[in-house]
């Protein structure tokens, strides 16, 4: 689909009420707006409910008979089985703490967008078919039983949001609307409403391991071209190896760090740094892809994709598991993967080899995050850095939803990113850390047919870049995880202009200097450092 978006037409909406209340107002499925349907064979694949043929736009779904028995009947397990859920469906009093935090809110002007509101087209039906007051006093309480309208509303707005938890942060009585985000999806799921963006990768990875469908041989040669490309720049070859059984460390990473732009940086990132301090790593082509795009519409199947990692981990007898830059792979490791899969069957404890610093935190999943392990050597003094290498580099950190929101992942890649540039700017403090915005095409939302949603969604985070970019000078936009890689470069072209997107071991690679190497004269992107350093003086 083409989609031609000027800023203006997008900043186009209008924030007054339309004069219908909210149940009466329903959503319009214009180009550009909604994802595309789960292709037949993927769905089929994956043995998920009601594989057919079907879009968004149709009048007709060709929902599977009786399919609201099959929601309520869904409903009502998951208020048995997730005290979490029943407690958001009663707890939430309307205060609109929430309302203006979510990102796609406030780039769309949607009052269905706020969390509340969004959170509230599910409420309204658990009024009327769970409470006694929602029974008999009906639109008077805020309930309504599920039709198709209300079926078709919940996909809308449960595919426009990423699942990034900023509203969570705000709320008083810690309401998680992720959460119900996350049951939404599931209960759509039951009559076969869900994305191809999340169901052609969950089916890849069942299939190959990694969501891109990479055969372990293309596995196997990206590797070896990342070799040979670190070679050509630091004079230094490197030995990663595959399926290897007894090394340390298994290391996982998403898969786009093997061939996408600018992702493939940051892997020669990981290569020249474990080359360095003499790590006994492995990666493996049954494990080669740590992102889990279960997570976006099904608990059973986070667990299904996950599996594998610790199913690897203990078939290759690694003591422990690095993972490298990734979003929701840590949302899943650090929330989910213990009481899903775990615990983890290794062959040791999560210790640095290097510093000895024994990682307690991660003892039950047995998995590091590579800034922690990194931030450790630096800590340490295991690393000879010339930060001057990045001096073509005025960069910002965009906090990562998941790894901030969900880990508390917050000092470890500054530490990394100061410890590898001269020139680092924070954005406005309202919009990093814990109240980081989101980059807008979270939780399988970054495909092209929404583009204009994703680029209304990605508004906030690219205001806050465009503040330190014109105020610093800011040209590039770092960050830990492998969506924000893929989808940054349009917001960043669209919203800002003139900011490259980069990984944080792109820094790292780029300011380590390896023992016995060649003078370096470009940077791992292969651009000329002294020209670099020229057109930034």
């Amino acid at each position: 689909m083409a989609l031609k978006l000027r800023h203006d037409e997008v900043m186009n909406f209008d924030l007054r009420p339309s004069g219908k209340g909210w149940m009466d107002t329903k959503p319009e499925f214009s180009k550009g707006t909604y994802c595309f349907s789960g292709v037949r064979k993927h769905v089929e694949y994956l043995e998920q409910p009601n594989p057919r043929e079907w879009q968004p736009y149709d009048d007709d779904w060709k929902l599977p008979e009786r399919w609201e028995e099959t929601i309520i009947k869904g409903f009502e397990d998951r208020l048995s089985r997730f005290r979490s859920f029943k407690l958001f469906m009663d707890i939430c009093v309307r205060c609109g703490a929430c309302s203006d935090k979510c990102h796609y809110f406030i780039g769309s002007g949607d009052p269905k967008n706020m969390p509340v509101l969004r959170a509230e087209l599910m409420r309204s039906v658990y009024r009327k078919r769970f409470t006694a007051a929602g029974k008999i006093l009906g639109r008077l309480v805020g309930a309504r039983d599920i039709d198709e309208a209300v079926l078709k509303e919940w996909f809308y707005y449960f595919y426009q949001c990423t699942e990034c938890r900023r509203c969570s942060v705000f709320c008083p009585y810690g309401i998680d609307t992720a959460e119900i985000t996350m049951i939404g999806r599931e209960l759509l799921n039951m009559v076969g409403l869900n994305i191809n963006w999340i169901i052609e990768p969950a089916s890849n990875c069942f299939r190959t391991g990694n969501h891109l469908g990479i055969q372990p041989h293309t596995f196997k040669d990206n590797i070896e071209f990342a070799v040979d490309e670190i070679e050509s720049i630091t004079g230094i070859r490197v030995n990663p190896t595959i399926n290897r059984r007894g090394a340390e460390v298994l290391f996982i990473i998403p898969s786009a760090d093997i061939f996408a732009d600018p992702h493939i940086f940051t892997f020669y990132g990981y290569l020249t740094l474990f080359h360095e301090i003499g790590l006994d790593y492995t990666f493996s082509a049954y494990a080669s892809e740590g992102g889990n795009f279960g997570l976006f519409f099904s608990h059973e199947m986070v667990k299904r994709l996950n599996a594998k990692i610790y199913a690897e981990a203990k078939r290759l007898g690694v003591k422990y598991i690095i993972g490298g830059e990734c979003g929701h792979m840590w949302r899943v490791m650090h929330q989910y993967m213990d009481t899903m899969n775990g615990p983890a069957e290794t062959k040791g404890d999560p210790v640095s080899s290097i510093t000895g610093t024994r990682f307690d935190h991660a003892r039950a999943t047995k998995m590091v995050h590579i800034c922690e392990f990194t931030s450790d050597l630096i800590h340490h003094k295991k690393l000879n850095l010339d930060p001057s290498r990045n001096d073509a580099y005025r960069v910002t950190f965009h906090d990562s939803c998941n790894p901030a929101r969900a880990m508390g992942m917050l000092e470890e890649p500054r530490i990394v990113i100061k410890s590898s540039c001269n020139n680092f700017f924070e954005m406005p403090e309202n919009t990093i850390r814990e109240q980081t915005f989101c980059c807008g095409s979270g939780s399988g939302l970054g495909t092209d047919e929404n583009l204009e949603m994703r680029m209304r969604g990605g508004l906030p985070r690219a205001n806050a870049v465009k503040h330190v970019h014109d105020r610093h000078g800011v040209n590039m936009l770092s960050c830990i995880c492998a969506i924000d890689k893929a989808t940054l470069p349009a917001l960043m072209d669209y919203w800002v202009g003139g900011v490259e997107v980069c990984g944080v071991h792109e820094l790292l690679g780029n300011a380590l200097m390896m023992k016995g190497e060649k003078e370096r004269t470009v940077n791992l992107r292969g651009e000329e450092l002294a020209a670099k350093e020229k057109s930034n003086a």
